[in-house]
């Protein structure tokens, strides 16, 4: 039971969100009338779960979401010269080479990269990661950049700093 909105409200509000609408959902309820179930699953939840339920059972619906979820294709391998981005696995080839980077360092990278040489500033790189859900300095774009840069090796000096405005990407 949430204590000031009702799920149905929740699946509501992530559903018109742009940036939560494929988040997957199971709304986990009480509520096991069919009219119930119709509703949430209308306001577009994956799956309708009611209690009492059986653990297994439910892990058995996650995983069945996930699995739906992660089969939408919404994945796209983004190159620019020797570094290939697959936003569907999150991971980043450099000459072939996996390259470990945070999920924020991914995000990052991927911003540069999809600019095609466009500087953004710093404020421009955190509202793009965080859409103003997080106060995060701005500086702080300069330490991920630091640690793209190292963990790129040579690739890392395509980075580009715009004294005074921020970072681009070198063709």
């Amino acid at each position: 039971m949430l204590p000031d909105i009702d799920g149905t409200a929740v699946c509501r509000s992530l559903r018109s969100s742009e940036r939560h609408a494929s988040l997957p959902i199971i709304m986990l309820t009480a509520l096991g009338h069919e009219a119930d179930r119709v509703i949430g699953l209308e306001l577009g939840a994956d799956d309708y779960v009611t209690k009492p339920f059986s653990p297994r059972e439910l892990v058995a619906r996650i995983r069945a979401v996930l699995r739906r979820s992660a089969g939408a294709g919404t994945g796209v391998q983004l190159r620019s010269g020797s570094m290939v981005l697959d936003t569907e696995r999150f991971e980043l080839r450099v000459n072939g080479r996996l390259v470990d980077l945070t999920p924020t360092e991914f995000r990052i990278l991927s911003i540069l990269v999809r600019g095609h040489g466009r500087v953004f500033s710093r404020s421009q790189i955190l509202e793009e990661l965080w859409q103003g859900e997080k106060f995060v300095f701005d500086r702080t774009v300069d330490v991920h950049i630091r640690n793209i840069r190292a963990k790129l090796g040579g690739e890392g000096k395509r980075i580009r700093n715009v004294r005074g405005v921020g970072y681009g990407l070198e063709e």
